[in-house]
């Protein structure tokens, strides 16, 4: 018998299965968490209980792996930190980098240069950038026709900074400064993280005798050889979503709308006549309009483990950030002593801290423990923006993880859920429903709320780009609900649920949006499932004889 596995690993869990690979029949499925701090470890556990003893692991032929890593890294705001030198281009347009900046140079629709790039600058600006900066990204005016002023400032960056330099015309051959810069710039964003998390792929299998194959899925449907993603990261940005659809298909729907819900992100994507749409001109993620092809889908921060806060001004909130939930949270001191309103909605939590006497936070952790923000300001001594942003950097880093309450530590209070430690979550709704003045029932009622309101959202911008195009569907649907009137929509199509929560999360959304919603059997690791197929099809179509594994 010959097996073949699949593997996605999100934000909060790493799915595995173990399929037969003549029939296609699933032999086993695990659910594991995510150890963000060393990728590996859940990999690794979530390989070694589908290898169990009557599996050799000679016997598996390939391995395919979808993740949302690169999705919610660009919708947390995380990734590397990003310079963008910009050449010939008149109207300043922004992006979510740290430095954005315009330089004479570029060519013309035929390929002629305009006017010389303005190397000087050039080097200046980066002898400035290079102690703030991971990567850096170069878009030329028509460099798709003339490379040229790309190249150079390639070299000349690196000379200066031996730091990767992404250049646009290397990763997209469409006109549109905008989203090639863009596309670039997610290259140079996500390649340290797609890194790390390839060469914890290899160090996993390694610590289970597995050697075959790896295909990593693309956001468009297909799979590439694990060895030529690693330069090109941004192909990955939709790879957790393809995975989704991938097993969407599978449930017999013609036409529906496939929706995960995950920890961090909820992803939403079509199927026609029982096959995903594919967006040839790039797909979009948060904010970012990219060259990257992918199916047409939607990814926006919104999950199992978004963050619920109490604000100043007493009012519940979600945030697009993800924490550790109380309930799933080791170690974790009592909320009493913490949790509550404005900056005390969450705890900092060292993660393996490596002792780093020169890092103020770190060092305050190491010393004191887990701590608030607000503990950290006065330890530190940063504040503000600048505290905040050390504090994602650390996270970026995996040195530090933050827990807060989240709709899984409701779901928790209210019964509908028993993965972890029930009575740390019912501390932390306590605590919140004091400061609103709540019952603790009520208030993790509304935080499902709010969460429900955040996944129909999702739904409704989807289709509404889908259907009125952005710039007519943005200023309806943020409008719908308002002082003189409410808009209500009902879905002509079925909904298919995908991940850990959907099931407890996609009913009430289904039924606001008055259409139905289906649960295929293992819909909790179906983007694993999706993989292993994605896997498989690609094997198949690149080594078509069945003497070829």
């Amino acid at each position: 018998m010959q097996y073949f596995i699949g593997i996605d690993t999100g934000g909060t869990y790493t799915d595995a299965v173990l399929l037969e690979e003549e029939s296609g029949k699933i032999v086993r499925c695990v659910k594991k968490p995510t150890t963000h701090h060393d990728l590996s470890i859940g990999v690794g556990k979530a390989l070694t209980t589908l290898l169990s003893d009557e599996i050799n692991p000679g016997a598996v032929t390939g391995l395919a792996v979808s993740t949302t890593l690169a999705t919610n890294a660009i919708v947390e705001k995380r990734g590397a930190r990003v310079g963008l030198f910009v050449f010939g281009y008149v109207r300043p347009f922004k992006l979510p980098v740290v430095a954005n900046v315009f330089l004479k140079g570029g060519h013309d629709i035929i390929g002629r240069e305009e006017q010389p790039l303005d190397l000087e600058n050039l080097v200046d600006t980066v002898q400035g950038l290079k102690n703030e900066v991971d990567s850096y990204a170069v878009c030329g005016a028509m460099s798709i026709k003339n490379p040229t002023h790309e190249l150079v400032a390639e070299k000349a960056i690196s000379l200066i900074d031996p730091k990767p330099v992404f250049c646009s015309h290397k990763v997209s051959s469409h006109p549109g400064m905008r989203e090639r810069a863009a596309t670039a710039c997610l290259h140079a964003k996500l390649q340290p993280l797609m890194k790390d998390f390839l060469t914890s792929i290899q160090r996993s299998m390694k610590q289970v005798r597995l050697d075959c194959p790896v295909t990593i899925i693309c956001g468009n449907g297909q799979g590439a050889p694990l060895e030529e993603v690693a330069d090109r990261a941004a192909i990955t940005m939709a790879s957790g979503p393809a995975a989704t659809a991938g097993f969407g298909a599978m449930a017999g729907k013609e036409t529906a709308l496939v929706v995960d819900v995950g920890g961090t992100t909820t992803d939403v994507c079509m199927l026609k006549d029982g096959r995903p749409v594919i967006n040839r001109e790039g797909c979009r993620i948060d904010q970012w309009q990219t060259h990257v092809e992918a199916i047409d889908m939607y990814t926006a921060a919104g999950g199992g483990d978004s963050h619920i806060v109490c604000t100043d001004d007493g009012r519940l909130r979600i945030l697009p950030s993800r924490v550790q939930p109380l309930a799933t949270t080791s170690n974790l001191p009592d909320p009493a002593t913490w949790l509550g309103c404005g900056n005390r909605c969450s705890l900092v939590l060292p993660v393996e801290n490596d002792g780093d006497a020169t890092d103020p936070v770190l060092a305050c952790l190491a010393e004191h423990g887990p701590a608030t923000i607000a503990f950290l300001a006065d330890q530190s001594g940063k504040t503000g923006m600048a505290l905040e942003k050390h504090i994602e950097r650390l996270h970026f880093l995996q040195k530090v993880q933050v827990s807060g309450f989240t709709p899984t530590d409701a779901l928790h209070v209210l019964g509908r859920l028993g993965i972890g430690n029930v009575t740390a979550a019912e501390k932390g709704a306590e605590i919140l429903a004091a400061e609103l003045g709540l019952g603790v029932e009520e208030l993790c009622r509304r935080a499902l709320t709010l969460t429900e309101d955040v996944i129909e959202n999702i739904i409704l911008d989807y289709l509404g780009r889908s259907i009125w195009g952005e710039h007519k569907a943005a200023p309806f649907l943020n409008h719908r609900d308002n002082e003189l009137f409410t808009v209500s929509f009902r879905l002509k199509i079925p909904i298919i649920g995908i991940g850990a929560a959907a099931r407890l999360l996609l009913p009430a959304v289904a039924a606001r949006l008055q259409t139905e919603v289906v649960f295929p059997e293992f819909f909790e690791t179906g983007n694993a499932i999706g993989a292993a197929l994605i896997g498989m099809r690609s094997r198949a179509a690149n080594f078509p004889t069945s003497d070829n594994t």
